[in-house]
This record gives structure tokens, C-alpha cells and sequence, in this order.
């Protein structure tokens, strides 16, 4: 089967990206099932109910979410109530509004797993040890299903790295998120895991992140804080597309894709 991952929507701009490429990429690809980050698609940070029914509506099967799960108070109860449809990084501390993992049928009848976590290395949160997480939830996932996802969300490069490694043979992919630049290194582990360092950003190209790039500027120039905007150009999907075999859960084919709003 073909899943489609794609990289952390960033406000309007990588909505309507999503909008635009989505249906393109599904026909191309033949995509039987779609994961998204999306905890940047509210304005730069954090996400609301409306827009994520919207990113939902688009033909996203599940959200996975990162350090910005908190920024939107309003999507606490969201989160409660659609634990299907969207996860929140399953390492923090239990108590927490949301879940961690879910399991989803695909139309194809595939059950996929997909595991949301964060990385502990240069980031803000206290969190539990997402290696041990993540072996934890992998074995109650297997009693399911053979088809596991994993979206790291971390900023230290050797953390995905170290964390790929860790789960190869584990589960079929392991991709990264966070820091909205896609890496070059995606390849199929000795023991059949795919893995990429960061999928990249679905949002403004011609930006600093996702954000204005005068802004960004001017703060690195005078070490004053300066309130950060979306960048209002046209929005480029960043992800990858994984073949796996749905009995074995091995994947056998990953590739990077970039598709800009219009191009």
C-alpha cells in the first residue's frame, strides 16, 4: 500500500496547498492513505477546531501534532473527541488532553498504526523517554495490525537518527517533523523500516520557516523580539510517499516529493 506523509502545515499558505495538491497526489500515487502535521496550521502555531476539520475534509486520514499541541487552548477538547483522527505526542506525561497512537482502517481495508512522539533534545517540554514510549506502544499496535507509522517530532537531527535506527524492524516508517526543512537522506533500513530525518514544511516557500522573512531578519539583526507572521506567499507541500507491504509491515519504496500551489 501507498501512504502519503506530509510535513507540518504552516497557517493559510499550507492549508490551501494541501487543498491544491492533495487530490493531484492521491491520483498520481495512488495513495491509500494520508498522515499530516499539523500542529502549525492555525496561524504559525498551535491549531483550531475549524482548521482542523478543514485539513480533515481535504482527505488527511489522520493529524499528528508537536511542541505547538498547546498553543490553541481550543483544541483541548478537540483532541479528546476525535482521538481517531488526531494525535497528540504520546510521551507526555498520562493526563494529558488526547492520544498518543491510533489505529486507522485505511479504504483499502488495511488497518494502519500511527504513533506520535517527541523528541527531548533542544525542545521545551519535560517528556518521557520516546524510545521507551514507543517500544511500549509498537507491541500493543502488533496485536492489531503490521502497518506502523511514526512521526518524531524533534529538533536534533541525531535524535531522529538514533531513534530510526532504534525502531528499524520495528515498524515500517519512521519520519521526522519540526524543523520544516526536508532532509535528503531518505532511505529503507537493513531491517525494512523507511525512514526520512524531516519530511520538511506544506507551507509559505519563500519564507524563513513558514515565517515573514523581514521579521526573522530584523529580530536575528538586533536581538530585539519582533512578533512573527505567516509569510503570505503561495504555499509548497513537502512529505514523501511510502510503499509497504501490508503483511509484513517491511516498506519497500520511499521518495521525497515537493509540489507548489499552482505548479
Amino acid at each position: 500500500m501507498n501512504i502519503l506523509c506530509i510535513g507540518d502545515i504552516v497557517g493559510r499558505p499550507g492549508r490551501e496547498a494541501v487543498k491544491y495538491a492533495l487530490p493531484k497526489i492521491k491520483k498520481e500515487q495512488s495513495i491509500d492513505f494520508v498522515i499530516a502535521n499539523a500542529e502549525n496550521a492555525s496561524g504559525g502555531s498551535g491549531l483550531i477546531p475549524k482548521n482542523a476539520d478543514e485539513i480533515l475534509s481535504f482527505g488527511v486520514d489522520v493529524m499528528t501534532m508537536g511542541d505547538h499541541v498547546w498553543d490553541k487552548q481550543d483544541i483541548f477538547p478537540y483532541l479528546q473527541e476525535n482521538q481517531q483522527r488526531i494525535i497528540r505526542p504520546a510521551n507526555f506525561p498520562e493526563g494529558v488532553p488526547g492520544v498518543g497512537w491510533t489505529i486507522v482502517k485505511a479504504p483499502n481495508g488495511t488497518k494502519v498504526g500511527v504513533i506520535n512522539l517527541l523528541g527531548r533534545t533542544f525542545m521545551r517540554y519535560n517528556v518521557l523517554c520516546p524510545f521507551r514510549v514507543l517500544e511500549s506502544i509498537v507491541e500493543k499496535i502488533k496485536t492489531e495490525t503490521s502497518v506502523i507509522i511514526v512521526d518524531m517530532h524533534a529538533e536534533a537531527t541525531s535524535e531522529k537518527v538514533a531513534l530510526g535506527h532504534f525502531a528499524d524492524g520495528k515498524v515500517s516508517l519512521v519520519y521526522g517533523t519540526h524543523t520544516h526543512i526536508q532532509t535528503a537522506d531518505e532511505k529503507i533500513l537493513p531491517k525494512g523500516t523507511a525512514y526520512i530525518t524531516d519530511l520538511g514544511m506544506s507551507g509559505p516557500y519563500d519564507s524563513v520557516i513558514g515565517q515573514d522573512k523581514e521579521k526573522i531578519i530584523t529580530r536575528f539583526l538586533t536581538s530585539m523580539p519582533h512578533k512573527f507572521e505567516v509569510a503570505s506567499s503561495p504555499g509548497t507541500v513537502h512529505g514523501v510517499v511510502v510503499n509497504i507491504d501490508p503483511k509484513t509491515g517491511h516498506a519497500e519504496g520511499i521518495a521525497r516529493l515537493q509540489i507548489a500551489h499552482g505548479g
